[in-house]
């Protein structure tokens, strides 16, 4: 700081420049009281704070300088208080503003050419720091510069007290580089809050105020001698001093951003609207601009360590999976707000940057709820249908897509329920084929889901989730299915006048989460889905009875997993909570052997317990238009398809039987499996040997839900003695059997017993297969 001693010429002059000066001028900072001045305070950093206030993520938004949070006087520490007015200004508490004592030592020794301490006060520097025409330039203060400084700093005294002078300033000098204020000081250079500074650290603070930036050895002399000033001179203890300098001068322990919500902190600063500075005060004297230091959100910090740590632990758990990304989302049923926003693994991921509740992704198999719910508003089919779930060739535009289940086996028929719970393939794709894909389309953009193509581009394989969506849109169009069918945007900001896109007038728009809610689900088939998602029975053919998918308390949940194993979701609700989780790699690449279960869905289940742990959560009441009927199965022949039961329809469509007859049953199975018919007037013992099972040039599709190494692809055959053949090594015998598919162009030949060849087809399969595989590795019967 620079000091002020007053030559000879100037002290005969001081009186009557005083008093013109006083009487002329006024500076215009005069009128600006200590709470307009702290209040007009900006930090370098913006604070993102909780639904109740807590700090959650600390995030640098002004690179100029390093300022920290204004720190009110009783929170500093008394021994850098001490160490500060015995340092700068020993009769502070007695004087006011100037210290006409301080002026004539100055002068005296200016006359004789002797050194004494400078002659500025505490309240005088404070008035250089808050009007920038007393600051000092490269030369120094001028002489009108420096009697404009008294007189400020009398006018100071007189409107506040000696607590606030003290208090303000420590908020506002600077200290060491682009250091300024005492919190900044205390956090870079020692690593605590400035109530914890002992009286060594308080030393060497005051030491800085002095020689902002000189070097280590000066400052540890000048810290010396306010260590000696605090105490008594026999007493103080500089031993060791200079290291203790040399090391706390070199830290630089402020990281830029700390917290808990790092990926939410920057988007809510790049959607909040700065505000304008305080009228007839220029703020800009005091922080060097404006931004808002504070920003609420709807987080709950809790909820929100908890959501952190929990996805750390099981990525950590998987590390061994090529897996190290995950993203999680939690959301108010009622209000859309979000309570949890974790956007990556954080120091586990090689991209902790991306945010994973944004990007873009394929959700596999989680759009199938809206796909059953738009074929049951349109009463295509009702929960109890019976749908086939058999081997099937379904053209795309990538050549023949051939779905598998997740267990190998197809299952025969099976109702729509069972298809959804057990989130069966083949029966989605041929509930798409009812729909179609652009009234599909229609329906994923109406929750909330902003496809970049149209329906005809993605085709059938749209049911299984060919599209890309982001974590936060796919949870929020889950959140409809909570609230019987309605959709509303999600809000993140706890000031919705401050979202992006909001104007800062008189009269603010509301933000998004405040427009209201449109009807995009039918009530009836939101509550139907709803009901198969949270059965356990419905998924016990392909997840058991006991997966991580069940819970103590009323939830409906939805895994998936798209191409090549790279993403892996579970997106699920509660009475009042929709939880969505995402794991894989921001790179891109895919996992080794991670299924919906294994995946994102432990922590799901972690989650929802964790919100549920003293909350109950019951099922939803149905709405009107829906009647339960008790519904018995029947397949081919009378045998019985799945156990009867109570079953909701949509008023209208219910019914107490659903059965299939033999022929139609096989003339289905004919069609679906792209079965070569016989010759007119053969018969099973004439007909020639020959596959008739997949046809020739069939594209097989790695099916991304399930992992390869569960995957089976059937080969069918006519006639007796069979062998089978996968690129001239035998793999299998019989007329049906099954193999495990690895990625490539493949020759499949039927032979006899002799070894003679006697069918052929060629066929290739596309996707990642199973590590370390061979063609022809893992046939079955």
């Amino acid at each position: 700081m620079h000091r002020w001693r007053v030559p000879l010429p100037i002290a005969r002059r001081v009186s009557l420049a005083l008093f013109l000066i006083a009487a002329c001028a006024r500076p215009a900072w005069a009128t600006a009281t200590f709470d307009e001045v702290k209040r007009e305070f900006r930090p370098s950093d913006t604070l993102i704070l909780d639904r109740s206030g807590e700090v959650i993520q600390r995030l640098r938004t002004d690179n100029t300088v390093r300022r920290g949070q204004w720190v009110a006087l009783p929170d500093i520490s008394p021994a850098l208080r001490t160490a500060l007015v015995l340092s700068e200004d020993k009769r502070f508490y007695e004087h006011s503003g100037v210290d006409w004592r301080a002026v004539s030592a100055a002068a005296w020794g200016n006359l004789w050419a002797t050194k004494t301490r400078g002659a500025s006060t505490l309240s005088m520097q404070l008035a250089g720091l808050l009007d920038e025409d007393w600051r000092a330039a490269a030369g120094g203060r001028s002489i009108t510069q420096k009697i404009g400084q008294t007189v400020s700093a009398q006018l100071l005294e007189r409107s506040w007290r000696k607590d606030q002078i003290l208090e303000a300033y420590l908020n506002l000098v600077p200290f060491r580089g682009e250091l300024v204020g005492i919190d900044a000081l205390s956090r870079t250079l020692f690593g605590k809050a400035a109530h914890g500074l002992d009286e060594r650290e308080a030393a060497l603070a005051a030491a800085l105020v002095r020689a902002p930036n000189a070097k280590a050895v000066q400052v540890t002399q000048r810290a010396c001698g306010v260590l000696k000033t605090m105490q008594a001179p026999a007493k103080a203890d500089c031993e060791g001093l200079d290291l203790f300098a040399a090391a706390a001068l070199q830290r630089k322990s402020f990281d830029a951003t700390e917290g808990v919500a790092p990926h939410l902190a920057r988007r809510l600063l790049s959607t909040t609207v700065r505000p304008e500075p305080v009228e007839g005060f220029a703020a800009s004297r005091v922080s060097g601009g404006s931004a808002r230091t504070e920003i609420p959100s709807t987080l709950r910090a809790p909820l929100q360590r908890f959501a952190v740590s929990t996805l750390t632990q099981h990525l950590r758990e998987l590390r061994g999976r090529h897996v190290e990304d995950g993203a999680i989302v939690v959301l108010d049923n009622a209000t859309g707000e979000v309570l949890a926003w974790v956007g990556s693994s954080g120091e586990l991921s090689g991209a902790a940057e991306v945010d994973g509740v944004l990007a873009l992704r394929q959700p596999g198999s989680t759009l199938k709820p809206f796909l059953y719910a738009q074929a049951l508003a349109e009463k295509r089919i009702t929960a109890a249908s019976l749908l086939e779930d058999s081997s099937s060739q379904i053209p795309t535009a990538g050549g023949l897509y051939i779905p598998q289940n997740y267990d190998r086996q197809f299952k025969g028929l099976v109702s729509a329920r069972t298809a959804l719970g057990a989130s069966l393939n083949v029966p989605a794709v041929r509930t798409l084929v009812m729909v179609s894909p652009d009234a599909f389309h229609k329906q994923l953009r109406a929750v909330g889901l902003p496809l970049r193509e149209t329906g005809d581009y993605y085709g059938y394989s749209l049911a299984l989730g060919s599209s890309e969506v982001s974590l936060l849109a796919l949870a929020n169009a889950y959140r409809a299915l909570a609230n019987d069918g309605r959709y509303s945007t999600p809000s993140f900001s706890a000031r919705p006048e401050l979202a992006e896109g909001s104007a800062r007038k008189k009269k603010a728009s509301t933000g998004p989460a405040r427009t209201g809610s449109v009807q995009a689900l039918d009530p009836g088939a939101a509550f139907i889905v709803s009901d198969i998602l949270s059965d356990p029975m419905a998924r016990a053919r392909t997840f058991g009875t006991d997966s991580v998918l069940a819970t103590r308390f009323w939830t409906a949940v939805k895994t998936g997993t798209s191409k090549d194993m790279r993403d892996n979701w579970a997106i699920g609700y509660s009475q009042r909570y929709t939880v969505g989780v995402w794991v894989g790699n921001a790179s891109g690449a895919p996992m080794w052997d991670v299924s919906g279960t294994s995946g994102a869905a432990p922590v799901w289940a972690a989650l929802l317990n964790y919100l549920h742990r003293t909350e109950p959560s019951r099922a939803p009441a149905p709405p009107a238009g829906l009647v339960q009927r008790q519904v018995t199965f029947a397949g081919a022949a009378g045998a019985p398809v799945e156990a009867a039961r109570g079953e909701w329809f949509l008023r209208g469509t219910e019914q107490a039987l659903f059965a299939i007859d033999s022929g139609a049953a096989s003339a289905y199975q004919t069609r679906a499996g792209g079965q070569k018919s016989f010759k007119k007037g053969d018969d099973t013992a004439s007909v020639a040997a020959r596959i008739t099972a997949p046809t020739n040039g069939t594209i097989i599709a790695l099916d991304p839900d399930i992992p390869p190494n569960r995957q089976r692809v059937s080969f069918s055959a006519q006639g007796g003695e069979l062998r089978w053949l996968m690129d001239g090594k035998p793999f299998a015998r019989g007329a049906q059997v099954q193999w495990l598919p690895w990625p490539g162009r493949h020759v499949v030949q039927l032979a006899d017993a002799g070894g003679k060849v006697l069918d052929e087809i060629r066929l290739e399969v596309r996707g990642a297969g199973v590590r370390d595989a061979q063609p022809g590795r893992g046939a079955s019967k």
